[in-house]
């Protein structure tokens, strides 16, 4: 699903440039769940948002499902994100003036996906995160834990080939993160590619394949024995 050559990304200013990445050469087969781990400033965010096609790298490819990234326009970038991509942030990113239904539904309107779909698809969706009874509810009438079941609702709803996931337990509480963490077990069991940057050990285990970087280098990769997880 992913192969990453040579990338390499910079960041200029009028009197320095910042090398955020330097040479990563990575690959993410279909159906894997991949953890990125490092110390802060060692480059996870910069690569989840090229991997997320909200960048572009300076140097280097990028393919996606057959798609080389690297070079594209915003425009071009932002038509294959749709349908491909979900994305759940530590923050969630839900819209405070919109109920929990609106905010799972809002991805379909972009796609302009009937009504009745919509209505039905969110329906499942919220079934199956075991948050249909507050689908009428506003973001801030939730907890933490139940605000990230609705982001990962709008992570899935159109049905993605890849999520990436930024943090996701970061705001919770362990009983909540373990919760998210095994959402996330079994969407990656039914098919969906996963990759996570994450600073928690604990979190990493549920992962195939745990990716350290450093001062912008992948510098080590470690097959895991993924946590068996179930709702």
């Amino acid at each position: 699903m992913i192969t990453i050559q040579n990338l390499k990304k910079s960041f200029r200013t009028e009197e320095v440039e910042t090398l955020a990445l330097n040479n990563v050469n990575l690959k993410v087969d279909d159906g894997e769940f991949v953890a990125i781990m490092g110390p802060s400033g060692c480059g996870k965010s910069t690569l989840l948002n090229i991997i997320g096609m909200l960048d572009n790298p300076t140097e280097g490819s990028y393919n996606f499902a057959g798609n080389e990234v690297s070079g594209l326009k915003e425009s071009q970038r932002t038509e294959l994100r749709k349908g491909n991509l979900g994305f759940v942030f530590q923050s969630f990113n839900l819209i405070d003036e919109l109920t929990v239904f609106e905010n799972v539904e809002l991805p379909l309107i972009y796609l302009n996906i009937s009504k009745s779909e919509r209505k039905q698809r969110v329906t499942e969706v919220l079934e199956r995160m075991k948050m249909a009874h507050r689908a009428n509810h506003f973001p801030q009438q939730l907890s933490g834990g139940q605000q990230q079941r609705v982001a990962i609702s709008r992570a899935v709803i159109t049905k993605p080939k890849l999520i990436l996931a930024d943090e996701p337990t970061g705001n919770l509480d362990s009983k909540n993160g373990l919760e998210v963490m095994n959402l996330l077990t079994e969407l990656n069991q039914d098919g969906t590619t996963i990759v996570m940057v994450t600073h928690s050990d604990h979190d990493s285990h549920f992962a195939h394949r745990v990716v350290h970087l450093f001062d912008g280098q992948i510098v080590t990769q470690n097959q895991n024995r993924p946590v068996g997880a179930a709702i």
